[in-house]
């Protein structure tokens, strides 16, 4: 018998489904909101080194040096820059602008790389050395190399630097998500995976805020990433995953934090080493009738194929553009600042929009709303007026809305969606999906320079088609996970068979 929230809850001893950890901790008390309020501070700067780009390198309005000359010439002999809004941006200092304008757009495709390196070096140290340990690294470094990225005077340590920044910031947003996820109990841990992203999105909002008082990008880069500094005490102040520790174990410290976080919430602690000696001796047995999966295995069968390559695709909306989007709003008319902060402040009652929608509508008709509300408001942007001013904004404002709400969803969807086999591996490839999606955003975001309608074309079109992919998607919610490949096999055809059946009977009638 565990007690929770004052309630006598029956756990059956036998069952191969137990979760030790829930079991000896509970599914959400005092000890897990603590840590779940200290792992979701680093989430404010993932959001400000992902989206430094919109402040860091801003359009910039300029002319050439000899007035009689053309300001993308050949025999231009230099450029003059209108420096009343932004006293200096990496385009105004290095001469990012004409034939150089791919470099500033570059700086952020360096940074979304660096996130993808991150993901996977960071995904394989925190399996390795656990899950504290690395995100200590990663926040030294991001401190480390967002500060020296501030104090560069050439543009490619610059580069290097947001790179190595890039990196930690990757690192950071996969160690505390992993952290996040393997303390809280199976029932918050849909709540607590899009409650995740607010800390995110306070982070983009208080970004055109820095960006206002700290016109230089040098002090601009520089406050983004003092703060990281502070979380240096993570080392101190945050556990080790006891969950890591018994995969690895450490039998011992398991125990012993497990013991702490139980007394933290009220639990008793009496049967603790019992539990995890009985889990440590079924693991094993378990751990023998598992089969492996690889990425092969994610296109090997049609359905599964179908799966991988609707789900990646919409995992590329994501990436490209929200990103994208972000960066686009920078070149709207209007005041930047308010446009900033307007994409940012609707994200919130998106995600919490999200945490009902994903319960009430499931997760494949979540996001295919999100995908159509997201799609349609970005094409329209191309096809208004631009005056009055507020419409373009208000209409990207919206699509915002629908990409917040796509992207925890499908981070979700996901999950669910591949089989216990092939499951980190599907989501890895995914989520390195949205960071190719991500790495192409500012170039998009840039055709804006050519035509203005373009970005928005492309922005509002590729959410359409991920959401008419959505259709070769079954529904996970309440459904039961698929362990194998062949399970998730036998379901979508007994699902097509189910269809074929009430057609034949609707036909009869």
């Amino acid at each position: 018998i565990s007690v929770q929230n004052g309630k006598e809850k029956q756990v059956k001893e036998d069952s191969p489904h137990v979760d030790v950890i829930q079991k000896c901790i509970g599914v959400l008390g005092r000890w897990h909101v603590y840590v779940c309020l200290i792992i979701f501070l680093v989430k404010f700067p993932v959001a400000w080194h992902q989206l430094s780009i919109v402040f860091v390198a801003p359009p910039v309005s300029f002319t050439c040096a000899d007035n009689a000359t053309d300001k993308c010439a050949t025999n231009c002999s230099g450029h003059v820059f209108d420096k009343s809004l932004f006293t200096n941006t990496i385009a105004t200092e290095w001469d990012l602008v004409c034939q150089r304008q791919y470099l500033a757009d570059f700086a952020q495709t360096v940074t979304m790389l660096g996130i993808l390196f991150g993901n996977m070096l960071f995904g394989y140290l925190s399996d390795r050395f656990g899950r504290r340990n690395p995100l200590v690294c990663a926040v030294i470094l991001q401190a480390a190399s967002g500060l020296a990225a501030a104090l560069s005077p050439w543009f490619p340590l610059f580069l290097v630097m947001r790179f190595l920044a890039a990196l930690a910031t990757g690192g950071t947003m996969v160690t505390s998500f992993v952290l996040v996820m393997e303390i809280v109990g199976t029932e918050w841990r849909t709540v607590l995976g899009i409650l995740y992203q607010i800390p995110f999105n306070l982070g983009h909002l208080l970004l055109p805020v820095i960006g206002y008082f700290l016109r230089d990008w040098r002090y601009f880069q520089a406050a983004i990433s003092i703060p990281s500094v502070a979380l240096v005490s993570y080392y101190w102040l945050l556990p080790e995953s006891p969950r890591w520790q018994l995969a690895v174990g450490q039998k011992e410290e398991a125990v012993a934090m497990l013991k702490k976080a139980a007394k933290r919430n009220g639990l008793p602690t009496d049967n603790i080493e019992n539990d995890v000696d009985s889990y440590l001796g079924k693991k094993d047995l378990r751990e023998t009738e598992q089969s492996k999966g690889n990425i092969v295995d994610l296109f090997r069968t049609p359905i599964m194929r179908v799966y991988t390559i609707a789900i990646c695709f919409n995992w590329i909306v994501c990436g490209l553009c929200f990103f994208g989007v972000s960066q686009f709003i920078g070149q709207l008319g209007g005041n930047i600042f308010v446009n900033v902060a307007l994409s940012a402040v609707i994200q919130i009652p998106s995600s919490l929009f999200a945490c009902w929608a994903t319960k009430a509508w499931g997760r494949k008709k979540t996001l295919i709303v999100a995908n159509v509300l997201s799609g349609a408001s970005l094409l329209l942007i191309a096809v208004v007026p631009s005056e009055p001013a507020w419409i373009k904004p208000t209409l990207s404002t919206v699509g915002m809305f629908g990409l917040a709400l796509a992207f925890p969803t499908v981070y979700i969807y996901s999950g669910e969606l591949f089989p216990t086999v092939v499951r980190n591996i599907g989501v890895g490839t995914s989520s390195m999906s949205a960071r190719i999606g991500s790495m192409a955003a500012p170039f998009v975001a840039s055709l804006a320079s050519v035509e203005p309608w373009i970005p928005p074309v492309i922005f509002g079109t590729v959410p359409l088609v991920g959401a008419l992919l959505c259709y070769k998607l079954p529904e996970t919610l309440d459904c039961k996970l698929p362990d194998t490949i062949e399970e998730a096999e036998r379901f979508e055809k007994m699902k097509t068979r189910r269809k074929e059946k009430k057609s034949d009977e609707t036909e009869m009638s």
